[in-house]
């Protein structure tokens, strides 16, 4: 019983750390926490670094309808404005007019898992220990509520021990 309810309790905790676990194993491959998006345009005219005032560079993102309130802009180099916007920045090369704007918004889902994941308070992370020690608990009692042939006594423990020996296959192998 006690089991069962500690299962139920923390079965959504559960998916939570199994999403985010995902997420992190795989951060070589994808950004988990936000979508980069990169959008090529070119400029009508071209302009010369002093008539860039704030107005004229609002009306630029205006004419490729680029959304976002603007925050600042500035000149990193002779002949490159950087513009920041909310949500990302746009870059534009003076000489040649082309530009890119960078978008950056988060992930859906999976910027919350990980969020969580990364213990951001402290009562969160008491939490997440209490969760840690629940499923010590559930694993040991789960080992223990199905007995004969398919319990832990029989196929229960070939399974239990194939469950040990791959982690510590890899652990002797990567150290």
């Amino acid at each position: 019983m006690i089991h069962r309810d500690f299962g139920y309790f923390f079965a959504g905790m559960t998916i939570i750390y199994a999403l985010s676990g995902i997420a992190l194993n795989h951060i070589r491959d994808w950004n988990p926490n936000y979508v980069i998006q990169i959008r090529e345009i070119q400029l009508d005219k071209s302009y010369d670094r002093e008539e860039l005032t704030k107005p004229v560079v609002l009306e630029i993102l205006a004419e490729h309808d680029i959304t976002g309130n603007y925050k600042k802009h500035y000149f990193p180099e002779e002949d490159l404005l950087k513009i920041f916007i909310d949500g990302g920045s746009l870059y534009i090369n003076l000489r040649s007019g082309k530009g890119l704007l960078e978008s950056i918004s988060r992930r859906p889902l999976f910027y919350h898992v990980n969020f969580l994941h990364y213990n951001p308070i402290r009562w969160w992370t008491w939490f997440s220990d209490i969760f840690c020690i629940a499923l010590i608990f559930i694993t040991i009692t789960g080992l223990l509520v199905i007995r004969g042939k398919n319990g832990i006594t029989g196929r229960g423990w070939w399974m239990t021990a194939l469950g040990l020996i791959i982690p510590l296959t890899f652990l002797v192998i990567l150290l």
